[in-house]
């Protein structure tokens, strides 16, 4: 690999605030990115944003945080793997195709084959949990696709576009 974690349509890289930070602002203030996701009903300001990178930027053991390209280098999301417990090695995924002519296309799915090859070979991780909101088919539809497997539903759980709603945890396991 020459930059960054690839697989066979994608390539995690480490976040740029140039290069990565416009897409951040347009696709999070983009109410049919947001739709399914737990940012996105209040604005996003670039200062929160930008703060969001700096922290990004300078790590934390505990998330990692990738700008997700194209083999071409073209920035089409993010992936992260969050609140990452070394200990038990777990940790929580989340992602976002904020380009919406790819979505469908197999993209996020292979962002999330890459990003478990990263926490299981290079992180030493031996689950991973995400999570998704019940109604959002696509997220489940490449969650599942990935292997994980459901393993709970929390009834009402977020608030999001006016009605309470499910949600469903997910589990993939090395």
């Amino acid at each position: 690999m020459a930059y960054g974690w690839e697989g066979e349509k994608v390539r995690l890289v480490p976040l740029d605030k140039e290069r990565h930070l416009p897409n951040a602002i347009a696709w999070l203030n983009d109410p049919e990115v947001t739709g399914w996701m737990l940012v996105g009903d209040t604005p996003i300001a670039r200062l929160a944003e930008e703060e969001f990178f700096e922290r990004a930027m300078r790590g934390d053991p505990a998330e990692v945080t990738f700008a997700v390209e194209t083999l071409a280098g073209e920035h089409i999301g993010f992936a992260g793997l969050h609140h990452i417990d070394y200990r038990h090695g777990v940790a929580m995924t989340g992602s976002v195709i904020g380009r919406k002519d790819l979505w469908g296309k197999g993209f996020g799915t292979d962002l999330a084959r890459t990003r478990t090859r990263y926490a299981f070979e290079v992180l030493g991780l031996r689950m991973l949990l995400s999570e998704a909101l019940a109604d959002n088919e696509a997220s489940i539809r490449m969650l599942k696709g990935c292997g994980y497997g459901e393993v709970g539903r929390i009834p009402r759980r977020y608030f999001k576009r006016g009605a309470y709603r499910d949600a469903i945890l997910f589990a993939l396991e090395k």
